[in-house]
């Protein structure tokens, strides 16, 4: 596996992979822009902190800031092994200064992009033009339905499938366009390594990508799945809310977050039984979604198209690497 020496230095400062328990915690996301905007400012890419030039640099930060980027930086052997490790998985990273880091993400998020991603399966999908599908993981009737709509739709259409991974709507709709012979890519929130397994076929044939910002082998956390959220809507051209509770849960935070940045036109499905939640959202200023929706699925994307005309778009600004 090649790695640019700007993707090792980020690696190496900003993932936990093969730090042992005793030694420091990598750089936060807030961390790292700050370094790299010091780096910027005296001309300097990430690369240049593993030459020995770079102890001029090092010196000029705080006592506890260079001891702690000295020994992160140090630390290449167990690294490499690590990467060894997890590219038998199949699994692979990708950092904020590779060319194929997803561009939605880099235009969208600008340094708020997470510095360091890693991926199985085909990273071409990243990006692609597609719908995301987000909701509860406790679905009636409607919500099923709708779910298996888009992910089949999203399939014979060529669309790319976006869900965050996990069981209920992410799960249904991801089966619903593999199985209708399309693609799919999973943002995780956590697991990638227990993910990669279960998914070998689809990864196999090219049809789907797992991707997460956090180690391949992390652990669920609230936390997690909440920040991923914005990861999921930012690679769709569209999102479709299928339920979310009322001001609470992770749905609820990333529809309204995803409402209010203006990152994708965010529909949420509107029935007679639908939750509190999506009443909210359109309060809000989502757009309706119908159930039943009576048009054929390879209309999906143009329907889409139409309903979110007239929307506006914030303008991007520059980024950090």
């Amino acid at each position: 596996m090649m790695l640019s020496s700007d993707s090792l230095v980020l690696l190496l400062l900003c993932s936990h992979l093969g730090l042992d328990d005793d030694a420091p915690k990598p750089l936060t996301l807030r961390e790292w822009n700050s370094l790299a905007r010091k780096l910027q400012a005296a001309s300097l890419r990430p690369a240049d902190m593993l030459a020995v030039s770079a102890n001029d640099f090092i010196s000029q930060l705080t006592t506890g800031e260079a001891a702690r980027i000295a020994e992160l930086l140090s630390r290449l052997d167990p690294l490499h092994r690590e990467l060894e490790r997890l590219a038998r998985l199949g699994i692979f990273p990708l950092t904020r200064t590779d060319a194929d880091y997803p561009r939605r993400y880099r235009l969208q998020l600008k340094d708020s992009a997470p510095p360091v991603l890693f991926y199985a399966g085909e990273k071409v999908l990243l990006g692609q033009p597609g719908i995301a599908v987000v909701g509860s993981r406790h679905l009636d009737e409607e919500g099923q339905e709708c779910a298996h709509f888009i992910g089949n739709a999203c399939g014979i259409s060529g669309q790319v499938l976006y869900s965050g991974g996990a069981k209920g709507v992410d799960t249904l709709s991801m089966d619903s366009a593999l199985e209708a012979r399309g693609t799919a890519v999973g943002v995780l929130a956590d697991s990638l390594e227990k993910v990669v397994r279960l998914r070998q076929a689809a990864l196999q044939r090219g049809d789907l990508c797992l991707v997460t910002p956090y180690s391949p082998n992390a652990g669920f956390s609230v936390g997690a799945a909440m920040g991923r959220n914005r990861l999921i809507y930012i690679l769709a051209d569209y999102a479709v809310v299928v339920a979310s509770g009322a001001e609470t849960g992770g749905t609820w935070a990333g529809a309204v977050e995803a409402l209010k940045n203006g990152w994708v036109p965010v529909f949420v499905l509107e029935h007679e039984k639908m939750p509190a939640g999506n009443q909210l959202l359109l309060q809000k200023g989502a757009l309706p979604f119908p159930y039943p929706f009576n048009e054929p699925p390879l209309r999906l994307s143009a329907w889409l198209k139409e309903k979110a005309s007239g929307l506006s778009k914030k303008p991007s600004q520059p980024e950090l690497f």
